[in-house]
């Protein structure tokens, strides 16, 4: 499913995708609650994103090591959604005849794409190119897309799926817990298990890449290893799209969404204790931690939009009331509003002017405009979420959406 594209919950080809699911008569659903979640969890993500002072809101910032704010659950909630996405998709598109590898190849072109628009956001405005970064959000997306693709595409069941998403929290566990990072020592022994620098994750990110090219320039927060607990992250979302599609009551499917999200946010929790929460390291307490609130967000969203159909009655069940149709513009064209909020700041940071000085919206007018801690940063990113909403907004109007 490209990113912009609306969830739609097929049950005509439940028994093509796998056997957990049941053949029904042909009927297209849209899933309302999926774009909505998908369009705040992208507001909130800008919002975020774009707090330029050290004094913005702590809930605003991520954790500086271990430890969780609202902010750390933005990126795994987006994950999720692609997961969910992807198997609603998956399951509609082979219904309309498209082979297998026809979409194994059309996810291999999707990931491309995704990781060189990943590149771009990094890079621009392109004055730096012996810096380049390569890992990044969209590239961390484009390698989770590609691998929950290949397992949805290869018949695998809802167990092999589960399987696969607890062996990648365990592996990742061990390699931190128990190998011994070169030039530190073992953690927990010479060195903690969650330090800064001298973990494997790190070690292995300037292993491949040299200073220049990594974030923090001794680790990187989207490295290649932590990328391994993050594909669990999609598959969260693989296993509850295959939960909202099977035969079940719509009403008692909000129930086991929740159900699951409160018990894996309690193992995370525990596991917490021995591997610390870690958004930076994307620990597998985190991923457990995260994908237990977005799977209880994703309860609520489905009970209140799909269920109760609040703000829906006497609309048809394809229509979106307008209620939604703010969060929409963002949940519909999820990847394009993401660029837009990432390169309007900088392309705005290389307007000049007439003096010859650079404009810079909050260090030279809000902190002067609005001298409380935290507010300036708050109001800043306010205003980029509303100037990429009016940059968007025309292409949902005219139903163009950012296909990958």
């Amino acid at each position: 499913m490209a990113y912009g594209e609306r969830a739609e919950l097929d049950p005509e080809i439940a028994s093509t995708v796998d056997s957990d699911v049941v053949r029904t008569k042909p009927k297209t659903e849209r899933l309302l609650s999926v774009d909505v979640l998908r369009g705040l969890t992208i507001a909130f993500m800008i919002l975020v994103n774009n707090q330029p002072g050290p004094g913005a809101f702590f809930e605003l910032q991520h954790a500086q090591w271990n430890g969780f704010t609202l902010t750390d659950l933005v990126f795994p909630t987006f994950l999720f959604l692609v997961g969910l996405s992807l198997v609603l998709s998956t399951a509609a598109r082979l219904a309309r005849g498209a082979s297998r590898q026809t979409l194994f190849l059309h996810a291999l072109r999707r990931s491309a794409v995704l990781a060189l628009f990943g590149i771009v956001v990094n890079t621009f405005p392109f004055e730096h190119l012996d810096r380049i970064r390569f890992y990044g959000v969209l590239q961390r997306t484009a390698i989770c897309y590609l691998v929950v693709s290949t397992l949805c595409l290869l018949r695998t069941g809802w167990k092999d799926k589960a399987a696969v998403a607890v062996t990648c929290l365990v592996v990742y566990w061990v390699l931190m817990r128990f190998v011994p990072v070169p030039g530190f020592g073992t953690p927990t022994h010479e060195i903690p298990i969650n330090d800064p620098n001298a973990n494997l994750t790190a070690w292995l990110d300037r292993l491949i890449f040299a200073p220049q090219h990594l974030y923090q320039q001794v680790r990187d927060p989207e490295g290649l290893l932590s990328t391994l607990p993050a594909v669990s992250t999609a598959l969260y979302g693989v296993l509850a799209g295959m939960w909202l599609r099977t035969k079940r009551a719509t009403a008692a499917k909000p129930m086991g969404l929740a159900l699951a999200g409160a018990s894996m946010g309690v193992a995370g929790l525990l596991w917490n204790y021995e591997f610390p929460i870690n958004k930076k390291l994307w620990t597998s307490s985190y991923s457990l931690w995260a994908g237990g609130l977005s799977l209880l967000l994703l309860a609520l969203a489905v009970y209140l939009i799909d269920v109760k159909r609040w703000g829906r009655s006497g609309l048809p069940a394809d229509e979106a009331p307008a209620i939604y149709k703010p969060l929409m513009v963002f949940g519909t064209n999820s990847i394009l509003a993401y660029m837009v909020s990432e390169l309007l700041p900088v392309a705005v940071a290389l307007i000049h002017t007439a003096n010859g000085t650079v404009l810079r919206v909050y260090e030279n007018w809000l902190r002067g405009l609005i001298p409380v801690r935290g507010w300036p940063e708050l109001v800043f990113g306010l205003t980029v979420v509303a100037v990429t909403w009016a940059v968007v907004y025309p292409f949902y109007r005219k139903r163009i959406f950012l296909r990958v």
